[in-house]
């Protein structure tokens, strides 16, 4: 399919931006923009959070709807190639799944690279599921009923979470949400890190930098829990939602994933979406279809946490 006329005003407006595979970590979290708080979904509550864990207290947000149709929550991980992102960037995309699932969402500030390589994003995402489950009867929801959430290297984590979850015990999960996430490196290229390697926001190179950033040493690469498509067995997961871009560099290495699951013989609901690109999941004020797509993958939460 074409690329959609609103995703294509988006890209025509990054064009003078300088590529991302050569801007400094600094420069690259400060050229994230987000939308005003006025122009974000409103939610019943927004409380910010320190979350204690063994050597380490990570930022939090926790919303509430302002109508409950569940008691479960959504542990969210922001995207941002490992690097980039905070509980901010992704602020409003947290609350239309909180309005739209009708249940509460925490949002985690893991820790980045390269300042944290790999595992320590692997490490505070599991542990922090862990406090949360622990600590539900505080917070006034219902461990039982808890979902994992992520998009991008976010997605990544919320898949490598369930894996530990798994194999390692921690609280059951009712359901992962991935959305177009990276699930394996970037050599050997799919097709789809080829066809889409430039002209879509995310290129190949970007994504390059950005595992050389993760990852202290290569052979890392080769770790289940860098790269969830190694994974020797896809048995026992939880349901997922799985969600991939046309124009994506990572459309193949999801869908594969998901694929996978399925041969595994965990439920899973596979939408890619014609004529988007990476990073849809944050257009949603710019682009009707992206905002289709965030406001749907609530739905399946809400259908999920109570299933």
């Amino acid at each position: 399919m074409p690329l959609d006329p609103e995703v294509a005003v988006i890209l025509k407006a990054l064009e003078s931006a300088p590529p991302m595979e050569g801007m400094s970590v600094a420069a690259l979290r400060a050229s994230l923009a987000y939308p005003p708080l006025e122009r974000r979904t409103a939610v019943g509550e927004v409380i910010d959070l320190a979350v204690p864990l063994p050597g380490r207290v990570l930022a939090a947000r926790l919303y509430r709807p302002q109508e409950r149709h569940g008691e479960g929550v959504t542990v969210f991980f922001h995207g941002g190639g490992f690097v980039i992102g905070n509980l901010d960037t992704h602020d409003h995309v947290c609350r239309d799944l909180c309005a739209g699932s009708g249940a509460a969402v925490i949002a985690l500030d893991y820790r980045l690279a390269p300042e944290h390589p790999f595992p320590a994003a692997v490490d505070d995402c599991l542990d922090a599921v862990r406090w949360i489950a622990q600590n539900a009867d505080a917070l006034s929801f219902d461990a039982a009923r808890m979902i994992v959430a992520g998009d991008s290297a976010g997605g990544n984590l919320a898949a490598v979470t369930a894996l530990r979850i798994r194999d390692e015990g921690g609280p059951r999960l009712r359901g992962q949400v991935l959305v177009y996430p990276v699930t394996g490196y970037h050599t050997p290229p799919t097709r789809s890190y080829i066809d889409n390697q430039s002209g879509y926001s995310l290129t190949r190179a970007a994504m390059i930098r950005f595992w050389q950033d993760y990852l202290v040493d290569e052979r890392d690469s080769a770790h289940v829990h860098a790269c969830p498509l190694l994974a020797a067995s896809l048995t026992g997961l939880p349901p997922a939602l799985v969600v991939t871009a046309e124009f994506d560099p990572l459309r193949d290495e999801g869908e594969a994933y998901a694929h996978r699951l399925l041969d595994a013989g965990v439920p899973v609901t596979l939408w890619r979406y014609e004529g988007l690109i990476h990073g849809f999941f944050r257009m949603g004020l710019a682009c009707a279809k992206a905002r289709e797509g965030l406001l749907r993958a609530a739905q399946w939460i809400r259908s999920a946490m109570n299933a």
